[in-house]
């Protein structure tokens, strides 16, 4: 499904994050509760970029996986016949490997793939890919509270 610009609103809304700790700017598509796509464009004038490192700037292998597990969380949350879980967040990670990075001014692509759930966990399956540069691959556990009934 092509998303519109008001499903990533309502999408980052589920999420627990603040407009300045969100790393996912553009969903590319979305098949809600099962997989998605979205894009974060690294402009270069994040905070955390002038310490890391100077004059050579990279973007986080931390905040890889922080995009990774937003794109997890939107897709989790979209899914219509699940009611969203309340303060969804990183509960595990297993198999992260980080074989590239991504500087100023790169865009990176971020992919999720719901492979889980059982009661307030969700399992998911990530990548991240600049151009055609693989630079993360991770699964992913987050856990949240189903809303009372």
């Amino acid at each position: 499904m092509k998303p519109t610009d008001d499903m990533l609103e309502t999408a980052l809304r589920t999420l627990p994050h603040g407009p300045e700790f969100r790393f996912i700017d553009r969903l590319l598509s979305l098949t809600p509760g099962k997989e998605g796509v979205g894009e974060y464009r690294v402009r270069g004038d994040e905070p955390f970029l002038r310490g890391h490192f100077p004059g050579e700037p990279i973007f986080p292998g931390v905040l890889l996986v922080e995009a990774a597990t937003q794109l997890a969380g939107i897709v989790a949350q979209s899914d219509p016949s699940i009611p969203p879980l309340r303060n969804l967040k990183l509960a595990a990670l297993s198999t992260v490997k980080i074989p590239g990075s991504l500087c100023p001014g790169e865009t990176m692509r971020v992919q999720a793939v719901i492979v889980g759930r059982l009661a307030g966990l969700v399992q998911a399956r990530a990548q991240i890919h600049v151009q055609d540069r693989l630079v993360l691959t991770a699964v992913l556990t987050l856990g949240g509270f189903q809303p009372a009934k």
